[in-house]
């Protein structure tokens, strides 16, 4: 069976190429023929797969049939028949011939099958007649291995060790069959074109012999397994039969169903989706009944008032966005009564918007909350709320950022008096024509005026739209209309409006600092003027804005970004400040030169100058406190230049013969320096505190200047008199008789005292001391406070070495007192007034009655409170024994030395001294063996006493 189905499928593919052939020959009856054939030889096929001993005569009359068609079709050709499809041909014919051949073999095998089975079944005692079915295509490859070889049609037996496997698998032909790779197309093509064919097919032949007779004995050896398995078939065949039969009422029971439930699905359907369409059509009918019903109240809104500023704003807007929400929500585009009022809807919605607009910008212009919120709630209403009050911010920053560059617009400030320009408009070198300059400095002036006016309502009127905003709610929604306009995170609109303008302010005037000459030059000389302009449009937006609830209009911090912006003209105004003074000082007193002192006039112009600066500036405290730190750079360098111009010499010092020229020009240059001193304070007493904190040192420099150009002389003056006033303890206080005549004279060294005080007041103190209004505490200068302090100086010295003077005798007491009076007036009359150097006129006034005073007195007199108690110690050893030895006597020191030691050190350190001398004293006393010690003795323990519980 299997040969024949290989051999059906090579003839099949020999007669599919012939078939072509024959088509390009373009033979009809050749080609009827060839097709008779393929249908016949896939019929063969067909009834070979199916297996069935029935199939056998079935497939001999079909190989008949095919062979006189493939007969007819040599015939049509003759002679004439090309070499390809004659060769196609005799191969077709050969395969052909073959197939009915192994047909042949195939029915007398089935017969002796037959017969054989019949024989088996008798001996084991089997009745009737079992047919046994021929083993499938499965068995057959199951066992092909075991087949043997038989001889003719008898079986041989199989010894266990010889098998047809091992004969087909060292055989070249066999073998291939047994490849899993075989393909029957290539083998029959390839025995075909080997040109035998015949012996080919006798090879096959054997072949199948051998396994037919293989596989006869295995049918025999498994009789019952096959027969088995045959009842099993019987019994599944049953049950399939009756599978069917379930099925085939099923498929007609679910055709019966089908037929009677389509019909109505059909109904069902088309009803359903005609219902739709009504629906769909009831919802259009109604949306638009409601949008003609929407239009006509807008209509009657309309017409009930011509005019159009007196409609009813936000119901017309409501109603507007009703009816457009509508139409675009319900499709309600082609219908034509809609869309023929829709035109007439769109234009009164213009005239909204146009009237809402004029409401809203009418209330911004006046700051109206009403009309604003009107206004507001128009655009609320038509759904373009975010939209329109971005419009009007937009609209704003531009209007900010133009008139600046208006403001700055040089070419149209000089009336076109040149071409090109800058950013801004502003050229290069920025200069008007010739004889233009005031003109377009006033132009430039006047249009930063107007600058900070626009920006003002500018700003007022975004910051009012934003305050409305803020309050105003819509009355249905109860949604808060700044809620509509920003999100959370998003900027202010009066920070956006102030942020764009200050971008735009601070790059027009970068650009002009850098590109006009002319405006740089009025900015910057002009700028406490710019800055006053910028300082008030800031205080006006605050003071406008301040409302209690609502955040103002400007930050701290959008205030100090306008003023960077014109820090640049600030840092040369300052710096033009500093030059302008500096100049002027190095012009008044100039390094190049140590020659004569400036004069008054140039004194006045430093002061005026400075004075000027400060008062361009006082209106604003900062700008005020910049130019006080320029001023205070200034006045140092002042200081500087007038301590370099001071006379240091000799000639600065002399004080026996007239002024020198070099203490004359000291005294000049300390005049002026007291006069720019004087004129700064006053100045400064019309500013804050912290302005005298800027200057203070530059004023200290100066007045420490002005001091050091006459401390010099004023050291040798009083070195004078402290020289003459050493001379007392070489008079003799001490003798007992003295002449008339002299008790009314005054001593040498008082005389020679008085002498240099009136020289100094005609030679220096005339000149450095005011003419009138000395004594006044309020115009005391510095030359005042030396010449005080110098007499106070001069009457402490004197009384500190009057209370050294010992022996005192009665006369030389009287002596001593005259010296005094002489003192007081010479002081009095030439240095100071004496009644107001305090302390050292009251301890004079007092020491002059203490000498008088018996030494039992001494204790309880009230004049020791206005003497230092060194001073009475001192002069209690005046009334002690001559072994009682004062401080000065028993360190053996000068009196100077001495005078010098008490000026380093304080009343308890003398103390000290003395009460060394006292121990001593006392010492000697015990030493002696004497019972009573001095009377001052216990007076000075006693004053000593009360000096250390004072400290204490």
């Amino acid at each position: 069976m299997k040969k024949a189905i290989f051999y059906t499928q090579a003839a099949l593919q020999v007669a599919k190429s012939f078939s072509i052939g024959v088509n390009k020959e373009k033979c009809d009856a050749c080609a009827k023929s060839y097709s008779n054939v393929i249908n016949n030889l896939s019929d063969c096929q067909r009834l070979l797969n199916t297996n069935d001993k029935g199939s056998i005569c079935t497939l001999r009359t079909r190989l008949s049939a095919i062979k006189i068609d493939v007969t007819t079709c040599d015939n049509q050709f003759g002679g004439n028949q090309p070499p390809m499809l004659k060769a196609a041909n005799r191969q077709c014919q050969e395969v052909i011939s073959m197939l009915l051949v192994i047909a042949n073999r195939l029915a007398t095998q089935t017969k002796e099958t037959a017969t054989a089975d019949h024989n088996t079944a008798t001996d084991h005692g089997f009745s009737g007649h079992l047919q046994i079915p021929t083993p499938t295509p499965l068995h057959i490859h199951s066992h092909r291995h075991r087949h043997s070889h038989s001889v003719g049609n008898t079986p041989l037996p199989l010894s266990p060790s010889s098998s047809p496997l091992d004969t087909f698998s060292s055989d070249p032909i066999f073998s291939t069959f047994l490849s899993p790779d075989f393909n029957p197309t290539q083998f029959s093509s390839a025995a075909l074109s080997s040109g035998s064919a015949a012996s080919r097919i006798e090879k096959l032949q054997e072949g199948l012999r051998l396994l037919d007779s293989q596989l006869r004995n295995e049918v025999l050896s498994r009789h019952h397994d096959l027969l088995h398995q045959l009842s099993s078939i019987k019994v599944a065949e049953s049950s399939l039969s009756s599978l069917r039969s379930s099925l085939s009422s099923l498929q007609s029971s679910v055709r019966r169903a089908r037929a009677e439930l389509s019909d109505p699905h059909r109904v069902i359907a088309s009803q359903t989706h005609q219902l739709n369409n009504l629906h769909s059509t009831s919802l259009l009918l109604q949306y638009t009944i409601r949008t003609l019903r929407l239009i006509q109240k807008l209509r009657n809104l309309v017409d009930s008032q011509p005019d159009s500023s007196k409609w009813d704003l936000s119901k017309a807007a409501q109603l507007h966005f009703e009816i457009l929400t509508l139409y675009n929500e319900s499709h309600l585009s082609g219908i034509d009564v809609v869309d023929t009022e829709l035109k007439w809807v769109t234009e009164i919605g213009s005239k909204i918007r146009e009237e809402g607009m004029k409401v809203l910008e009418k209330g911004l212009e006046s700051l109206n909350q009403p009309e604003v919120g009107l206004g507001l709630q128009v655009f609320y209403n038509m759904g373009e709320l975010r939209g329109t009050v971005d419009g009007l911010v937009s609209k704003y920053k531009q209007i900010a950022v133009k008139s600046v560059s208006n403001a700055l617009d040089m070419k149209a400030i000089s009336g076109g008096g040149y071409g090109g320009g800058g950013p801004g408009g502003v050229q290069r070198h920025g200069t008007p024509q010739i004889g233009a300059g005031a003109k377009a400095r006033e132009a430039l002036w006047q249009r930063m005026s107007g600058c900070m006016d626009q920006l003002h309502s500018n700003l007022l009127a975004v910051w009012h739209l934003q305050r409305v905003l803020s309050k105003k709610r819509d009355p249905f929604t109860h949604v808060l209309l700044l809620d509509e306009v920003m999100q959370e995170g998003d900027q202010m609109l009066t920070d956006r409006v102030w942020d764009a303008f200050v971008k735009s302010f601070a790059s027009q005037m970068k650009s002009v600092f850098t590109a006009s000459s002319f405006v740089k030059e009025i900015f910057t000389i002009g700028y406490p003027k710019l800055f006053t302009m910028i300082e008030n449009l800031l205080e006006r937006i605050s003071r406008d804005t301040d409302v209690k609830g609502v955040p103002p209009a400007l930050t701290s911090e959008g205030k100090e970004q306008m003023t960077a912006a014109i820090e640049t003209f600030q840092t040369a105004f300052l710096a033009l400040c500093l030059s302008r003074l500096s100049d002027l000082v190095n012009s008044v007193f100039p390094m190049s030169s140590r020659g004569s002192a400036p004069s008054k006039e140039h004194i006045s112009r430093i002061t005026s100058r400075i004075q000027e600066e400060i008062e361009a500036v006082q209106q604003d405290a900062r700008l005020t406190l910049l130019v006080l730190r320029e001023i205070n750079k200034v006045l140092l360098l002042l200081a500087e230049r007038a301590e370099y111009q001071i006379s240091t010499g000799p000639e600065a010092r002399q004080i026996t013969g007239h002024a020198t020229p070099a203490q004359l020009k000291n005294f000049t240059l300390c005049q002026h320096l007291q006069e720019i001193h004087k004129r700064i304070t006053s100045i400064l007493a019309g500013l804050p505190t912290v302005a005298a904190d800027v200057l203070s040192p530059a004023l200290g420099t100066i007045y420490g200047v002005a001091g050091d150009s006459v401390t010099s002389l004023f050291q040798a003056m009083l070195d004078r008199l402290e020289s003459c006033i050493l001379q007392i303890h070489d008079q003799n206080f001490g003798s007992a008789g003295m002449d008339a005549s002299m008790d009314n004279n005054a001593s040498p060294y008082m005389e020679e005292l008085q002498k240099s005080i009136i020289h100094f007041r005609a030679e220096f103190l005339s000149r450095l001391l005011p003419s009138s209004g000395a004594s006044s505490a309020k115009t005391e200068t510095i030359c005042t406070r030396l010449v005080r302090s110098m007499a106070s100086r001069v009457l402490i010295f004197f009384i500190r070495h009057a209370s050294l003077v010992r022996p005192l005798s009665e006369s030389g007491k009287l002596r001593m007192a005259r010296d005094m009076a002489e003192l007081e007036l010479a002081v009095a009359q030439n240095l100071f007034p004496v009644e107001q150097l305090g302390p050292p006129y009251r301890a004079l006034r007092a020491f002059r009655p203490v000498i008088f005073l018996e030494t039992s007195q001494l204790g309880s007199s009230p004049l020791l409170q206005d003497l230092p108690p060194s001073v009475i110690l001192h002069h209690l050893y005046s009334r002690g024994p001559e072994d009682f030895q004062s401080p000065l006597q028993r360190n053996k020191l000068t009196p100077l030395q001495y005078s010098l030691w008490m000026d380093s050190q304080g009343e308890d350190q003398i103390w000290k001294g003395i009460k060394a001398t006292l121990d001593d004293y006392a010492a000697k006393v015990r030493a002696r063996g004497d019972k009573e010690f001095s009377p001052i003795y216990p007076l000075m323990m006693k004053i000593g006493a009360s000096l250390t519980e004072n400290e204490s």
